[in-house]
């Protein structure tokens, strides 16, 4: 085919055959000039245009088709971060109107963090504000309590978070300035207290959950900065809310902070807590309403949606529910549960065998620390396998370890095994 034998618009809407109504009028003539534009730089490159009237159904066909799926985590990693982080506990969303802001009782205008704030008291016994996201919840205490004024930080706390989320960076934005004290691996109760002075406004904590530091290493408890005189923050993170040390992670939680005496303390609810993507920022009553009352609030608060979510993660929590929150319930699982889930599945697939293993919690949290697990490992070519998986129509999301697919079934749910089966003998 050569330029001058390409169709006209017409000719190509003529020969598409869509069924009435399906599509708009005006977004099938935009896919068809896209498709003919395509073919004409493909054919003036020497390369064979491709067949115009598939082209077009498929570029409509991926317009209509939704981009954000449901896929199959058998990758073992708990929290993953390319996969939505904690798996939400079911709910079902709320449709029509919701009573996010208004008060049934007295009939009037109420606040949306009502619906959640009595669980977080309850949680953690002190009052709780949610935003967006953890960093919005660090810009907001930041921007509130120290824009213009110091703020203390340890070298060692310095740190990155991922996708380019830098401490000093959201220090900056925020208005604070950064006051480093000691190194990057010691720094003491001695350098903290030298470091402050008139303008010092906040002690700033972060705990490391992304990386580990070991051997020579020094840093005060925060019973111990709490005592300077200096309200202590806390951006503890991965905002572990139930003791997961029995099971293998070991987190600080968040009651511990308070406990010890920080006056605010934030942290990520998409991550141990289980929850949807949310910060919270808890702690003293009196700063807790500050950072309320603070404009950037409104920005960062969370949609209906998050809200309902929230709600619904922190009473299971606070009803110790915990088997109904995924991503306790996977880290939970004993390994011994996990070898008799992988030697019934492995042996519906011939060839495939289960062996010992580990998982990992992943998504910012936990570093070097994993979770024994058994593995599925199934026979033929792994990457080719990987990619069949991938492309199944549920995705099935596997790793390949040591040359084959491995799929571990800690964090698929049971009632998803029969999905990879089919999946592996079509």
């Amino acid at each position: 085919m050569d330029l001058s034998a390409l169709p006209s618009v017409d000719q190509l809407l003529g020969r598409l055959a869509l069924p009435p109504g399906r599509f708009p009028h005006g977004l099938v003539v935009a896919q068809i000039r896209q498709t003919l534009q395509t073919a004409r730089e493909a054919l003036r490159a020497g390369q064979p245009a491709p067949d115009l009237v598939e082209a077009v159904r498929a570029r409509l066909l991926a317009l209509e088709a939704p981009s954000l799926r449901r896929v199959i985590n058998a990758t073992g990693v708990v929290l993953h971060t390319n996969l939505g982080r904690a798996a939400l506990a079911g709910f079902t969303p709320l449709d029509g109107y919701s009573n996010l802001e208004y008060d049934l009782a007295q009939g009037r205008r109420g606040k949306r963090d009502l619906h959640y704030s009595h669980l977080l008291q309850h949680l953690l016994g002190v009052p709780a504000i949610a935003v967006n996201n953890n960093a919005a919840a660090t810009y907001l205490v930041l921007q509130e309590l120290a824009a213009g004024h110091e703020v203390i930080v340890s070298r060692g706390e310095l740190i990155e978070i991922g996708d380019g989320f830098r401490i000093p960076d959201i220090m900056e934005r925020s208005g604070a300035i950064l006051r480093e004290v000691g190194t990057t691996n010691r720094t003491t109760l001695e350098d903290y207290r030298r470091a402050i002075n008139e303008r010092t406004r906040l002690i700033l904590r972060v705990h490391p959950s992304n990386f580990h530091v070991s051997g020579f290493t020094q840093k005060p408890a925060l019973a111990d900065l709490s005592t300077l005189g200096v309200p202590v923050y806390e951006d503890l993170g991965s905002g572990c809310l139930v003791d997961l040390r029995p099971y293998g992670i070991s987190e600080p939680l968040v009651g511990e902070s308070l406990a010890a005496g920080v006056a605010l303390v934030s942290f990520s609810c998409d991550k141990l807590l289980g929850g949807p993507q949310t910060g919270i920022i808890a702690g003293d009553p009196a700063l807790v309403e500050r950072c309320r009352r603070n404009p950037m609030y409104r920005a960062f608060r969370p949609d209906k949606l998050i809200v309902q979510a929230l709600e619904h993660t922190l009473r299971l929590l606070l009803l110790e529910r915990y088997d109904e929150v995924p991503t306790l319930r996977m880290i939970r699982a004993s390994a011994a549960e996990l070898r008799q889930r992988a030697e019934a599945f492995a042996a519906q697939v011939e060839g495939a065998v289960a062996v010992a293993g580990e998982s990992v919690a992943g998504g910012g949290s936990t570093p070097d620390q994993t979770l024994p697990a058994w593995l599925v490992r199934l026979p033929g070519p792994a990457h080719k396998l990987e990619r069949q998986l991938r492309g199944h129509a549920t995705p099935i999301i596997a790793r390949i370890e040591s040359g084959a697919v491995v799929l571990d079934l800690r964090t698929v749910a049971p009632a998803d095994e029969a999905i990879i089966l089919a999946a592996l003998v079509t």
